[in-house]
């Protein structure tokens, strides 16, 4: 397992160990509302919830979601890393914290090294983002990352801004 650091922050792949994280973060009223309801809602669903999803994720494309914790106490935070999703040609950056630990700047910490870590290993010219057009502190943290808004999608049936990242642009 490959666990890497930040300033404040550890960011490892998500294991079956870290179901009852994922039942708390999936059924946040602020995930549900910005993402979706997984329909995440006990043990069993929150082990297959990681295996069908960021597990396997790993496997096929050699990333996915990551648990982002505090350093200094090892508390899992919230997620984030890489989707590959069949919608889009480019592999999507994701995130989601409780909302505990928004606005903190984590979420931001964290993105920018899985950005770094994302160009520097895994080839990947582009990546996109994909957030709610009135999610706004997501359309916020997506600009300051240096993601561009390429348009306006119905994804999920909802309207999204969709963004792109050059790797050449990436700072």
């Amino acid at each position: 397992m490959r666990v890497n650091e930040t300033e404040r922050l550890i960011i490892r792949p998500l294991s079956n160990t870290d179901h009852e994280f994922v039942i708390a973060l999936l059924n946040d009223e602020s995930f549900i509302k910005n993402i979706g309801d997984k329909g995440v809602r006990n043990k069993k669903d929150a082990i297959n919830y990681l295996l069908e999803g960021p597990i396997a994720s790993y496997k096929e494309h050699g990333f996915g979601l990551n648990v982002v914790c505090l350093k200094e106490c090892n508390t899992a935070i919230g997620m984030c890393g890489l989707l590959k999703r069949a919608d889009f040609d480019y592999a999507d950056l994701g995130f989601a914290f409780l909302p505990k630990y928004s606005g903190k700047g984590f979420a931001q910490e964290a993105s920018l090294f899985v950005l770094k870590a994302s160009f520097d290993h895994c080839s990947l010219p582009v990546i996109s983002a994909v957030t709610l057009t009135d999610n706004i502190k997501s359309n916020q943290l997506l600009k300051r990352l240096g993601f561009v808004l390429k348009s306006e999608i119905e994804f999920h049936s909802t309207l999204n801004n969709y963004y792109e990242l050059k790797k050449v642009e990436f700072k």
